[in-house]
């Protein structure tokens, strides 16, 4: 790293005063230059290098209402389930339920957590205050986890079509049953079975819209529709291997489960976006949000997402120093999550080059320094970071990086001097 890339770095960095998002109207003054860099974004990727860093959720959470406060934001889109967010969206909107408990019904233990609790309260208590078409939506937007659009569906077709209700049960086998909880890849063996009485149900209801709308109404339907077509994308996603021969982009060959599943959520991003009066925020993964590849080959939503917005998709990564995050240790689904410790990257990483130059916590945008040669140079190189999912290596975590160029995937990057493990909720 040169030393006009170094200072460009440095003269470029928006230092981040704090990362907690006062309870009272907050501040923004430190993160008034991103209404600039953000004027033209519709959808903006808030990315994240492990999924449990209590800084990424607070910076996020500050952005967050940075976003709805100052630029009339009025959504936000989570990598959790499509079916199970609406549990949250009902509370944000309308106060219904216990937002604990909705968080809960998500059923993935990253977002379980007390700093997710502080989002979700916030955004109940911004939707009190102001008007309807200023109300922010919570909508997930992974297909996996459909248990909630399984007992939706079957309920509505016990007034729709009573012949086709208990989805679950003796009446189909149970099949549809497996997708409730199935991960991507789980249902290889009966999948496309399972996927095939998915699309005929969703078949029976288009073809019977108006016939079965005269018996419950048209708007029972089409939410009959929507739940119906998000356990057809489950079971897309579960009956299909993690990798497939293609990536989908038109090669005439088969995708794997991976690379679907981030297709289906850019797909569930973009239609929110079209349906919101305002900007849409994105809470995922870097590894979703990059304009790239992860994986080493899986085509990222924020990939489809750059092909449909072009600049007016905006991917930041989030990266931090070092301290300690929660994850499962080891590939079992069954462990519970714990504090995995790690020192600095070390400084031919990304996180150390953003270290040397602005040791505290700041935002920088890429974008910025395509003009300058010695800096696209740099931005054009291959480079590392740290990545880590919902799960790490015993041990070895410590020295994983993976390879990025962030010209090519990220147009801005978050720091973060020091993690420390998300909160669990008891």
């Amino acid at each position: 790293m040169t030393e006009e890339v170094q200072q460009w770095l440095k003269g470029n960095a928006l230092p981040l005063r704090d990362l907690h998002a006062e309870a009272s109207k907050p501040d923004h003054g430190d993160l008034e230059p991103l209404r600039k860099t953000l004027n033209d974004v519709r959808v903006l990727g808030m990315g994240e290098a492990t999924h449990g860093t209590a800084e990424f959720f607070r910076l996020k959470h500050r952005l967050l209402r940075f976003l709805v406060e100052e630029m009339g934001c009025t959504a936000l889109a989570l990598e959790a389930s499509a079916s199970a967010a609406r549990a949250v969206d009902d509370y944000v909107l309308h106060g219904t339920g216990d937002a604990a408990g909705a968080l809960a019904g998500l059923g993935f233990w990253t977002w379980r957590t007390r700093e997710m609790l502080d989002v979700v309260e916030w955004m109940r208590e911004h939707n009190r205050t102001v008007p309807g078409e200023r109300a922010v939506r919570f909508v997930g937007i992974d297909p996996q986890r459909c248990g909630a659009s399984l007992t939706a569906l079957d309920a509505a077709l016990r007034t729709l079509a009573p012949e086709r209700a208990d989805l679950t049960g003796s009446l189909t086998g149970g099949l549809l049953g497996t997708l409730a909880d199935a991960k991507p890849g789980s249902l290889t063996v009966q999948g496309r079975q399972i996927l095939a009485e998915a699309r005929e149900l969703v078949r029976f209801l288009e073809e019977g819209g108006a016939e079965l709308a005269v018996r419950a109404g048209t708007e029972a339907v089409d939410d009959a529709l929507a739940h119906a077509r998000r356990i057809v994308a489950a079971a897309d996603v579960a009956s299909r291997p993690l990798r497939g021969d293609g990536d989908g982009d038109g090669d005439g060959e088969e995708p794997g489960a991976l690379a679907v599943r981030d297709r289906y959520m850019a797909q569930e991003v973009i239609s929110l976006e079209e349906r919101s009066p305002g900007r849409v925020a994105v809470w995922a993964h870097n590894g979703h949000v990059t304009a790239g590849c992860y994986a080493g080959d899986v085509p990222a939503m924020g990939r489809h997402l750059r092909s449909h917005y072009g600049e007016r998709y905006y991917a930041l990564g989030l990266l931090f120093g070092e301290g300690a995050f929660r994850a499962r240790p080891g590939n079992s689904a069954t462990r519970t999550p714990r504090k995995h410790s790690i020192g600095s990257a070390g400084p031919r990483s990304v996180e150390g080059r953003l270290a040397s130059v602005t040791p505290e916590d700041h935002i920088v945008d890429l974008r910025g320094g395509r003009a300058r040669p010695a800096v696209a140079e740099w931005l054009e190189d291959r480079q590392f970071v740290r990545s880590f999912g919902a799960s790490v290596p015993r041990v070895t975590y410590r020295f994983h990086l993976t390879p990025t160029v962030l010209a090519r995937e990220y147009d801005g990057l978050g720091y973060v001097a020091r993690s420390t493990p998300s909160t669990p909720l008891r």
